[in-house]
């Protein structure tokens, strides 16, 4: 069943309390704070436009960075006010505080159409600890609660969960509902043939959706230093790569599920493999490719897929109607590493047939990096929550808001016209 969203709410002249994740990278450049990426900010957009042409006193709160319960000047997110106002054109007020008597004068203040952000979540303890107290402060704030922070649902936190129960009209924005339209009813009922990507360091983080996944997918293509724990489950060398021994019967258990299955289960077949890697200063000793097939040897490890398994994951994905990518190929963030990442988000754009959906932090990282973000059907916002999603986990942020009746479903046809639209913004 379908979440309630805001086109089911009525909202005109009501407090609309709307936590979003704009949890951005900050830079401080000669004292002065620059956001390096406003992609979040960006996807926050339809739902708070949404919001202020029906009339809405729109009152935003989100976290910033990990500041422990203390106030950080630095993890302020008065910067954030300064780009959404930016990028909305108008005025975004700030409040110093996101509960007392500073944040309910600033709300109070508010007209119809106008939007209000809230000082970090996190300067407080009780957020984290989904304290009932500070809920209810946070529920003072509001008469609706709105979640569009797909990104923090998987937390049972004050502002995704503790405040939902204090206040009676709730619902999920667009960005939520894009979220889970597409983790949701387009990888459970995908046009096939789907074909799963899936990189990153630990079989551990992703062994869940593996699972999952192989009841769904027609292949699934695994890169990443989680490939090597697949190798060990075949019982071939790895020299020195990354690898989770302990994990090694996961891997074994998910390579017969998959032949069981009649599912492609693809691994490296060579591997671009170095002797030292620094990851502090990103760079590398000399490296080279394997050999198809030929084992990595004592003192090298595996950094990157190669060019043969590059070439036989196109022939995959092309073919592709339904694509999910979660993880990256290698140590992207190093020059000489990060070709097969770039490779795969080359592939997943050049195939413009296919509904594409890429999830995960260092994946749509890489992907914006690539300059070919435009070219996918749908970037996801989150990364646990993802992944969490997607091994089937109720998620806390989700499951506090009430689905859909018979009534809002029939009329939702009725309302498109309210929808979501695609924002003007500056470049």
């Amino acid at each position: 069943m379908a979440k309630k969203t805001i086109l089911d709410v009525d909202v005109r002249g009501k407090r609309v309390l709307v936590r979003v994740d704009y949890n951005v990278p900050v830079e401080y450049v000669d004292g002065d704070p620059r956001i390096t990426d406003d992609t979040r900010i960006r996807a926050s957009l339809p739902t708070i436009q949404n919001l202020v042409k029906r009339g809405a006193r729109v009152v935003l709160m989100s976290h910033l960075g990990r500041p422990k319960g203390n106030a950080n000047p630095k993890l302020s997110l008065r910067p954030v006010a300064d780009r959404l106002s930016y990028l909305m054109q108008k005025p975004v007020a700030f409040a110093n505080d996101c509960i007392g008597p500073a944040a309910e004068s600033a709300v109070m203040s508010l007209g119809d159409g106008e939007v209000l952000l809230l000082e970090n979540l996190r300067f407080h303890p009780e957020e984290e600890k989904n304290d009932p107290s500070f809920s209810r402060q946070l529920a003072r704030l509001g008469e609706v609660y709105v979640n569009d922070a797909f990104g923090t649902a998987h937390r049972a936190h004050a502002s995704t969960e503790g405040v939902a129960h204090c206040i009676g009209e709730r619902a999920i924005g667009f960005l939520m509902e894009k979220e889970l339209h597409f983790l949701g009813e387009e990888l459970d009922n995908p046009v096939r043939p789907f074909v799963v990507i899936l990189g990153g360091a630990k079989v551990s983080d992703k062994i869940r959706v593996i699972d999952r996944l192989l009841s769904k997918a027609d292949a699934l293509l695994i890169g990443g230093a989680m490939a090597y724990t697949f190798y060990l489950a075949q019982n071939k060398p790895v020299g020195k790569s990354l690898v989770e021994p302990d994990r090694v019967e996961l891997a074994r258990d998910a390579l017969q599920k998959a032949a069981s299955r009649g599912i492609d289960l693809l691994l490296p077949v060579d591997s671009y493999i170095v002797q030292e890697i620094d990851f502090e200063n990103r760079q590398t000793s000399p490296g080279r490719y394997t050999k198809p097939g030929e084992e990595i040897p004592e003192g090298w490890r595996g950094v990157d897929i190669g060019p043969a398994t590059i070439a036989s994951m196109r022939k995959k994905i092309a073919g592709a109607r339904t694509i999910f990518w979660n993880g990256p190929m290698g140590v992207f963030e190093i020059r000489g590493c990060d070709k097969g990442t770039f490779a795969v988000a080359e592939m997943v754009a050049e195939n413009r047939d296919a509904v594409s959906i890429v999830g995960g932090g260092d994946s749509v990282k890489a992907l914006h990096r690539s300059g070919l973000a435009d070219r996918i059907t749908f970037i996801s916002t989150g990364g646990g929550a993802s992944l969490e999603f997607l091994e089937g986990t109720p998620l806390p942020g989700v499951s506090v808001i009430p689905d859909k009746s018979e009534k809002e479903e029939s009329h939702k046809a009725a309302s498109s016209s309210d929808g979501p639209t695609e924002a003007l913004l500056p470049a």
